[in-house]
């Protein structure tokens, strides 16, 4: 759908196994900007290329005309199609340098933080192009730039960017969603990323990878709070969980939590309670 004259948002849908018998229904937003040429924002989920050139050539436009792909960061439902996309059209990769290694080998991430249904939602490991630091200025073509923010938490080299002339945010995974999967490496960073988001002046449109856009900054600012908020309330239900209960596991705490959170008993899941240990840390 288009938001404005150059942004386009697209939606694509995914499932996570989580067992045999379960799996979890989820989605994320890609983002186009049609100039020039085409400036994809991540590249969803294996098998997205498809999706995007469809919606592209809709628009009376032709795939091949995608020129670059930045990666707000690296996990499966931002990257799994990033390697389709770029053999297909030759566009340049940008990402941050944090993200680098996961992006390059796809099996060290796979190693290092192990998805549910993984491989089903990769297609592979991609090169990057260009780094981008924080501050930095990315001039994408005449009169289409942004600033590179960089908001670690989610990971270690997730970033937003910020299109002043369109007063638009992208985000990435930076927003958690209240009554979401809690799912992030460090909810100090977390935190520190949001609050310096909260600091954006004359920002019109939000485009967060987990929900639709959202504009006007009344809304904008509400969401921000609500999603500060629900961080801290996480924090105090993990500090909460701990309380008299040394030996417990990871998992046990993560139980416990989730609970306290009136999350569903799926939430009880690695990738969470390796989220609920960094509130251990900063306590």
């Amino acid at each position: 759908m288009q938001i404005t004259p150059q942004i386009h948002a697209l939606k694509i849908p995914f499932t996570v196994p989580l067992s045999a018998e379960k799996s979890l229904d989820r989605f994320a937003f890609v983002y186009l900007l049609f100039g020039d040429s085409i400036h994809l924002i991540d590249s969803g989920v294996a098998g997205a290329a498809g999706t995007i050139g469809d919606y592209i050539k809709q628009q009376g436009r032709d795939p091949q005309e995608i020129s670059s792909l930045i990666l707000t960061h690296s996990h499966p439902d931002h990257l799994g199609a990033a390697k389709s996309i770029k053999a297909q059209t030759g566009c340049t990769v940008f990402a941050h340098q944090g993200e680098q290694a996961w992006i390059e080998d796809t099996e060290k991430q796979f190693q290092d933080r192990p998805v549910p249904g993984f491989h089903t939602l990769v297609e592979g490991a991609v090169e990057v192009d260009v780094l981008v630091a924080d501050g930095e200025l990315l001039e994408l073509e005449k009169d289409l730039r942004c600033q590179i923010i960089h908001t670690p938490g989610h990971s270690r080299g997730s970033i937003s960017l910020f299109f002043e002339e369109e007063s638009a945010l992208f985000t990435g995974d930076t927003l958690i969603l209240p009554g979401d999967l809690p799912i992030y490496e460090d909810i100090s960073q977390c935190l520190a990323s949001l609050k310096r988001l909260q600091k954006i002046q004359n920002l019109n449109t939000l485009f967060s990878s987990w929900e639709p856009p959202m504009q006007g900054r009344q809304q904008i600012r509400q969401r921000m709070e609500e999603s500060l908020s629900y961080l801290h309330r996480i924090h105090a239900a993990v500090i909460n969980s701990s309380q008299g209960a040394e030996g417990q596991s990871g998992m046990e705490l993560c139980q416990k939590a989730v609970a306290e959170l009136g999350l569903p008993p799926f939430a009880a899941m690695p990738l969470v309670a390796r989220a609920f240990e960094s509130s251990l840390k900063m306590r």
